[in-house]
């Protein structure tokens, strides 16, 4: 028992609220006095006691009905009742209890009985409201481990999503760039060795042409091989056939550049980049899946590139940003795409924007992306970034792109990814990385 607990006589009576009060002043208790059950239940709204003495038989509304009212009140429901009363049937015991009393004294009072009742339920009661504070407590630290367990398990994840996707690209890289390399060598070889072909082949010809000159009437065996050959198509056509060679060996050398571009691998520092190699090396790498095909035209890209000065980057790591994002606005066009005719898609041509500009106020680099394709939802724009969420059919996305995208943008070059989009008109992915 604590000398400081307020104790709380409510009771018509005043000659037992003599009694009470110089019995628990005498015990070192506080004591509050009301004299009616509204009257108690308005004090009450400014002061909490201990433990409250209630008499049941009163004027206005009865003990039992205050007793009702306190307990449903969050702000007095723990507070101990203990019902004083002449009622000493079962009934009126029973009914007392129900109504969310602690314990039940008999008039007239027996003062030990009375303060052993009391002590004993106050210290009931702050057992509980210790149990209870530590309850609390133990909850808000399983809550706090909890959640520190969730974000270690986000942690984990994350890692352990780019430490996959990392893998998978650097094999990928490391295959493109062996393709690039096998195929760089004979390209070299053949465009070198072109020109002086053409070179060549001309002088044949200035040759030939000379011989004619100089001999206008030749033998009927080179009249007739000359016809068969059919040597004026020949001259006209055999430069236009080593000029394709020529332009297909160069095409073949760019999408060699392209694609150790795309494979560059990133050393402990930042480098100097070109972000719009960048970019253009991703394309060439979806080329396939922007072509025509029997279901639908070319898919168009718009590129409207501003001047950007090279930007301090992992170049690896931002063209796997340029991919899955890329390859995420394709895979929403052909979704669209599921239930239009070929004739419908061509009047609605499927296309992606993609816009570069530097921000000189922020000192920044900015690249949106930007499809026409079905959108996101604005509840699923704020979760397209958790890992293993995703807003594909099953069996078609897992979920990792969009997160390490946005790993590789956030931690790695201090920048931003956000994505703006309605159900109407696609999605855009804005991209703003530091020049710094």
């Amino acid at each position: 028992m604590e000398p400081s607990n307020l104790i709380f006589i409510v009771d018509d009576n005043p000659t037992n609220i003599k009694v009470l009060y110089d019995l628990l002043r005498a015990s070192g208790f506080r004591v509050l006095v009301a004299k009616s059950g509204e009257t108690a239940i308005e004090r009450l709204e400014s002061v909490t006691p201990d433990l409250i003495l209630l008499d049941i038989m009163m004027p206005g509304i009865d003990g039992y009905e205050t007793c009702r009212r306190l307990k449903a009140n969050p702000n007095t429901m723990n507070i101990p009742i203990i019902f004083m009363t002449a009622l000493s049937d079962a009934v009126s015991k029973v009914k007392g209890l129900k109504e969310g009393a602690v314990d039940y004294i008999t008039k007239p009072l027996e003062h030990q009985e009375v303060l052993a009742r009391i002590n004993t339920h106050l210290e009931l009661y702050q057992l509980r409201q210790k149990l209870e504070q530590r309850v609390q407590e133990r909850t808000l630290e399983l809550s706090d481990a909890l959640e520190n367990l969730k974000q270690s398990q986000i942690k984990l994840q994350q890692s352990q999503v780019q430490l996959v996707h990392s893998e998978k690209m650097s094999a990928l890289g490391n295959l493109v760039a062996g393709v690039a390399h096998e195929i760089n060598n004979p390209v070299g070889f053949m465009i070198g060795n072109i020109y002086p072909a053409i070179e060549y082949i001309n002088d044949l010809f200035g040759l030939i042409q000379l011989y004619q000159q100089e001999f206008p009437s030749p033998g009927n065996a080179i009249q007739a091989y000359v016809k068969r050959i059919d040597l004026d198509y020949v001259r006209e056509d055999l430069p236009k056939l080593l000029e394709s060679m020529q332009q297909g060996a160069e095409r073949i050398y760019n999408i060699s550049q392209s694609l150790r571009t795309f494979s560059r691998a990133d050393n402990e520092c930042k480098q100097p980049f070109n972000i719009h190699d960048g970019i253009d090396s991703t394309l060439l790498i979806l080329r396939h899946r922007l072509k025509a095909n029997q279901n639908r035209p070319d898919i168009e890209i718009v590129k409207n590139y501003g001047e950007l000065p090279l930007v301090k980057c992992y170049p690896g790591q931002l063209n796997q940003v340029f991919m899955n994002l890329l390859a995420n606005a394709i895979d929403a066009l052909e979704e669209l795409n599921q239930n239009r005719s070929f004739t419908e898609i061509a009047a609605s041509p499927n296309c992606i924007t993609i816009i570069t500009k530097a921000d000189t106020v922020n000192n920044t680099v900015i690249i949106s992306i930007k499809d026409n394709g079905v959108g996101i939802s604005k509840d699923k724009q704020q979760r397209i970034f958790d890992p293993a969420f995703t807003t594909k059919a099953v069996g078609k996305g897992t979920g990792l792109g969009l997160a390490i995208a946005k790993d590789i943008v956030v931690e790695k070059h201090m920048g931003k990814l956000e994505c703006a989009s309605t159900s109407t008109d696609g999605a855009e992915f804005i991209i703003e990385i530091p020049l710094l």
